[in-house]
């Protein structure tokens, strides 16, 4: 294969991967993938290894992000030209773990059938590499795309990551299946196949609770316009009057501006005495700095975001003639203080903002414990993105952290997906994205804890690095070993 088709192969392969996740549900098309850079990183140099990694990584990940065009061009007046040059800038930044990964696998370990074992501890440690340095950004991790099939049922014992590196596995059985090395291909396959048989009963049912989810559906161009303000807040109060539910969820900064600025008349319109409303809209003050956050409405509770998004919600060191390029307001946040969950309604609800529930090791302090969550509670708002996959992504994003935790989760959005996602992972629920209205339904809380979270909770992601780490030194040492006279 000439070097030109090697690399058009590698784009077209991290493309595929992209088709992988939601909304498509193709599962099967994430190992695919792999196996087709795999295949072409068996033989390779470590240069041409890198160079696989690095276009399969650009593939995947500009094709997976090209949404942040929208909130960078259609609302933050940036050229198109130039939004489309810091997506691709972001996904290049992205693709050079893989590049990384990829190319010291082929330097330390020869070519054949084992360097493409070693190529499954090379995967994991990028992907967690990309989930945990700089703030880390780990959005469709490949084990995104296992919420169905086979390895899903790995979640509540390994977490995303060790499903990623699950489906590496099975890539790498297949290709070593296709060169007839069985011995080692069926217990590559065999065990990512195992998911099947898992148990999965490690929680039980808190009883049921009816939650009012508010989608107000008001376009990002008129949310923080003041001449505007009066009118959503008339239509978010009409939605908080429809609602039926024991609790009222409304969605992150539904209300755009810190809670101090608001009068009593308009805290007392939003508020319901016969139930609590959770509002989203912002604490603090300019000289300690405001914090993206929930109030609960006649009750002592609010939660702040703790892990903010970079550019968006606080500037990187340098970034911030960017960020002020783009006109984003608040666009430099504190940080939420605390992680207790809010006890209403005989449950324990726990707050997750916007892309805070795509970091699980985050939140298992909330998943384990006696005074545990029994209901996720994610509120966001991805109208700065459009509609098209970016609400799907995250909504199966919900339904990995129901899966890990085996915990309902919620969702209350601005344009969508406004949804429920039970224990076990299953969409139960959910408004048309752009629809304005509420979406009434009833969850059953869980209390319990899943291994994952036991040993999350304890350990944090460390025995994930320790096994790539010491499956990728294995692996090398044996290479040698086998190379050497």
């Amino acid at each position: 294969m000439t070097r030109a088709r090697a690399a058009a192969l590698a784009l077209g392969a991290g493309v595929l991967h992209t088709a992988a996740f939601a909304p498509t549900g193709a599962w099967f098309l994430q190992i695919l993938a792999l196996v087709l850079l795999f295949g072409l990183v068996q033989q390779a140099s470590p240069r041409h290894a890198a160079l696989a990694g690095g276009l399969f990584g650009f593939g995947w990940l500009a094709s997976g992000l090209w949404w942040l065009h929208i909130s960078m061009h259609q609302f933050g007046g940036i050229p198109w030209v130039l939004a489309a040059l810091a997506v691709a800038l972001l996904a290049a930044f992205l693709s050079g773990y893989y590049a990384l990964a990829l190319g010291l696998t082929a330097r330390w370990v020869a070519p054949g059938r084992g360097r493409l074992l070693a190529l499954v501890p090379a995967w994991l440690l990028a992907e967690l590499a990309r989930a945990t340095w700089f703030s880390g950004f780990p959005w469709i991790a490949s084990g995104y795309a296992h919420t169905v099939g086979p390895l899903a049922g790995w979640a509540p014992w390994v977490g995303v990551y060790g499903i990623g590196a699950l489906g590496a596995l099975a890539a790498a059985g297949l290709l070593l299946a296709r060169q007839r090395a069985w011995a080692t291909a069926a217990p590559a396959l065999l065990l990512p196949l195992a998911g099947w048989l898992l148990p999965q009963g490690f929680t039980e049912s808190t009883g049921r609770l009816a939650l009012s989810l508010v989608q107000p559906s008001i376009p990002q161009d008129q949310k923080f316009d003041p001449a505007r303000f009066a009118t959503n807040l008339g239509t978010l109060a009409a939605l908080v009057d429809a609602s039926r539910g024991q609790v009222v969820i409304t969605p992150e900064s539904v209300v755009p501006l810190p809670l101090s600025q608001l009068d009593r008349d308009t805290l007392a319109h939003l508020a319901r005495p016969e139930r609590p409303v959770l509002l989203g809209s912002f604490l603090g003050n300019g000289e300690e700095g405001y914090v993206n956050s929930v109030v609960a409405l006649g009750a002592d509770y609010h939660y702040g975001k703790r892990h903010l998004l970079p550019f968006g919600e606080f500037i990187p060191p340098g970034f911030g003639w960017f960020v002020r390029a783009m006109n984003i307001p608040l666009d430099d946040q504190a940080r939420g203080q605390h992680q207790r969950p809010w006890a209403v309604a005989g449950q324990r609800l726990r707050p997750l903002i916007c892309y805070e529930d795509l970091f699980g090791e985050d939140v298992v302090a909330s998943a384990a414990g006696p005074e545990a969550a029994t209901v996720f509670v994610n509120v966001s708002n991805l109208a700065w993105f459009g509609t098209l996959m970016i609400q799907d992504q995250h909504l199966q994003f919900s339904q990995m952290r129901a899966l890990e935790f085996q915990r309902p989760v919620v969702r209350s959005t601005n344009t969508g997906a406004t949804a429920v996602v039970d224990h076990a992972g299953q969409v139960t629920a959910r408004l048309a994205p752009l629809e304005r209205g509420v979406l009434e339904a009833t969850v059953e809380g869980r209390q319990g804890a899943t291994p994952y979270a036991r040993w999350l909770a304890a350990l944090g992601l460390w025995p994930l690095w320790a096994a790539g780490l010491l499956a990728l030194a294995g692996c090398a040492v044996a290479g040698r070993r086998r190379a050497a006279p």
